[in-house]
């Protein structure tokens, strides 16, 4: 038996709704190989009706009421931070599959986190300035508690490379002009620009620099990968950096048959969300085969120091936290239109096109520059 909460009715429905149908499907692709070790998986689901302190006591009715001897942690890091600790009290393995947040692997032996963590959302984009030979970030968080981890996370990072970061400047989710900032990051002298915030501040930032006739040499805000930014700024979008969580088309293990069965059953593509699930399930399957029993002691210890591949990439954990180290989100750069992920090496679909243009040396697609 495998237990797991998901928010089937309340305001997070229909962000979970892609968590679920990954592990559905999960479930029927195991149990059509012969089940985990010689045993079909009975997948059982719990709804917390939205409502992050419910899954306390919902995990708790899983193991001693259903018997789940396996646990997959529920749809958000507030719910599975609470998750977390019944798992801990009840002493049951538990992977993290949709919990990000810093907080929720303070502490404990039992909990595992499959998907990467808000702190290393930044690691990519430092990469890329480093081999573009930047020294000097500017980096701006939407006043929320997400981003600003995300944002502090970088920062954090930047520093431990040898890179001038500053401080973190936040603004409120109301702002629509970003010149202020852009003042600020002229007078800091910044050879990149990192914003972590939503679609909207994206486009508005870039409205702001093309006003302002402000380039930095590296551009990247979090969400420039929805299609809703190239809707809102048009070609004017070009040349910028953003996280890609997951795509289907991504060359990581068995990601091509798993988008493929999801499709089938679901008649849609998968979204980060229903890989996250797929995911987090897969490595807990794993560390049961290893394991060779479903020993509490055993899986602990084996998803503790294995690595071992996913439709997100890499598993692997710091034994002491439990915290992910493996995975870690794709950048992606607007290129005639399309996002092409420009790292890591194993997931490009196109080079990265750097420095950021300066505004007057850009032309439309199939125009020539005189």
């Amino acid at each position: 038996m495998v237990g797991a909460v998901v928010s089937e009715t309340g305001p997070l429905a229909d962000l979970a709704a892609d968590y679920r149908r990954g592990l559905l499907l999960w479930q029927d692709v195991v149990n059509e190989a012969g089940g985990l070790l010689g045993r079909r998986i009975d997948l059982k689901l719990r709804d917390d009706a939205s409502e992050a302190k419910r899954s306390e006591p919902l995990y708790a009715e899983l193991v001693q009421q259903d018997k789940a001897e396996l646990l997959i942690g529920p749809f958000g890091s507030a719910a599975t931070r609470v998750a977390g600790a019944e798992a801990e009290r009840l002493r049951r393995v538990m992977v993290n599959g949709a919990g990000p947040a810093q907080v929720v692997q303070r502490g404990g032996h039992y909990l595992f986190q499959v998907s990467a963590p808000y702190a290393a959302y930044g690691e990519g984009v430092l990469a890329l300035a480093r081999a573009q030979g930047l020294k000097r970030l500017y980096i701006v968080s939407r006043d929320e508690i997400t981003t600003l981890e995300m944002a502090e996370g970088t920062r954090l990072a930047a520093a431990a490379l040898g890179l001038n970061a500053g401080a973190v400047e936040s603004y409120k989710s109301s702002t629509l002009d970003f010149a202020p900032l852009v003042a600020k990051a002229r007078l800091a002298q910044a050879d990149g620009w990192l914003a972590f915030g939503e679609v909207r501040d994206a486009a508005e930032m870039v409205k702001t620099f093309k006003k302002l006739d402000y380039a930095p040499k590296l551009f990247f805000a979090r969400r420039t990968s929805a299609p809703e930014f190239v809707q809102m700024v048009g070609q004017d979008a070009e040349f910028a950096l953003g996280l890609a969580e997951y795509d289907p088309r991504w060359k990581t293990a068995r990601n091509a048959e798993f988008a493929q069965a999801y499709g089938t059953k679901w008649s849609r593509a998968p979204g980060p969300a229903a890989a996250d699930a797929y995911a987090a399930a897969t490595v807990l399957a794993e560390a049961v085969r290893r394991a060779g029993s479903f020993s509490q002691e055993a899986i602990r210890d084996e998803l503790g120091r294995m690595q071992a591949p996913t439709v997100l990439g890499d598993y692997k954990v710091d034994a002491a936290t439990g915290q992910q180290v493996g995975i870690r989100p794709a950048v992606a750069q607007i290129q005639r239109g399309k996002p092409q992920v420009v790292w890591p090496q194993e997931l490009i679909t196109g080079k990265p096109l750097q420095p950021y243009p300066r505004w007057a040396d850009r032309v439309l697609y199939g125009e020539k520059k005189e």
